[in-house]
């Protein structure tokens, strides 16, 4: 936990700058330069909002890949050099779904931490989905980005465990086994609610182990997570209409943050 506090401090708000369609995916336009105009729009809306850290990551390069095409991988890499010297926090990244791809993109622009699904067994919409812990932190050692803090989301969206164990339990087994630094706790789909039971049974299961919210996050509901969770990751409620393919509205950015503010601040 000293750790997690350390570099995004207590309680953290992670927001998602989610990048338009990368080259090579369906819903692509070609327009690669309004590719890092709308991701600068986003960080600078959610800097000035006054969140911990943020993560950007490729939620429109859909239909999802398990091994991502390298073109994903090397167009956000170029969008987060050019916006570099805008990023005043901690930040991110998570190339969906595909760890090892994230831990290169993580290395390539200096990112302090990074998100995905690394260990379990799934039925998905993508087909049988099979973690990749090992893999992915031998290449994060060949890499020498030991340092890069690993967020573990152990209840994957768009998809349902093979393993019958339970939630508290896949998620001990992953901290013990697979080194996770922290546990995220996913709704079944982006931007759909993380239950509260399940965030209380892990939470239980892991006290001295960050756990976060990692979905579906909103104004009449953080107050009331952030008693359980140690943190949250949120992108749809902040985006305009509160649509996740929307650009982010900063006054629903600043009025989130208020919440927060004001439960801090009890």
């Amino acid at each position: 936990m000293e750790r997690f506090e350390a570099l995004f401090g207590r309680k953290p708000v992670i927001a998602m700058v989610h990048l338009k369609a990368l080259p090579g995916t369906p819903l692509y336009d070609g327009d690669l330069e309004g590719i890092v105009e709308a991701a600068r729009r986003d960080l600078l809306a959610l800097q000035e909002a006054g969140v911990d850290a943020v993560m950007f990551g490729n939620e429109n390069d859909r239909p999802y890949e398990l091994r991502v095409d390298p073109a994903s991988t090397a167009t956000m890499a170029y969008v987060i050099g050019r916006l570099r010297e805008a990023i005043r926090l901690p930040f991110g990244v998570d190339v969906l779904w595909d760890p090892l791809a994230t831990m290169a993109l993580a290395a390539a622009t200096g990112a302090r931490f990074a998100r995905e699904i690394f260990t379990g067994a799934y039925g998905s919409d993508m087909g049988i989905w099979e973690g990749r812990a090992a893999e992915a932190l031998r290449y994060r050692k060949r890499l020498q980005r030991q340092d890069l803090f690993l967020l573990y989301n152990v209840s994957a969206e768009f998809a349902s465990p093979l393993d019958g164990r339970s939630l508290p339990e896949r998620a001990k087994s992953a901290v013990f086994s697979s080194l996770a630094d922290a546990i995220l706790v996913s709704g079944p789909m982006t931007g759909e609610g993380v239950s509260l039971d399940h965030l209380r049974a892990v939470k239980a299961a892991l006290p001295q182990v960050p756990v976060l919210a990692n979905t579906g996050v909103r104004h009449e509901t953080v107050a009331e997570i952030l008693e359980v969770a140690d943190g949250v990751i949120v992108g749809t409620a902040l985006k305009r209409d509160g649509v996740t393919w929307n650009e982010v509205d900063p006054e629903r950015a600043r009025s989130f943050m208020e919440i927060v503010r004001k439960w801090r601040g009890r």
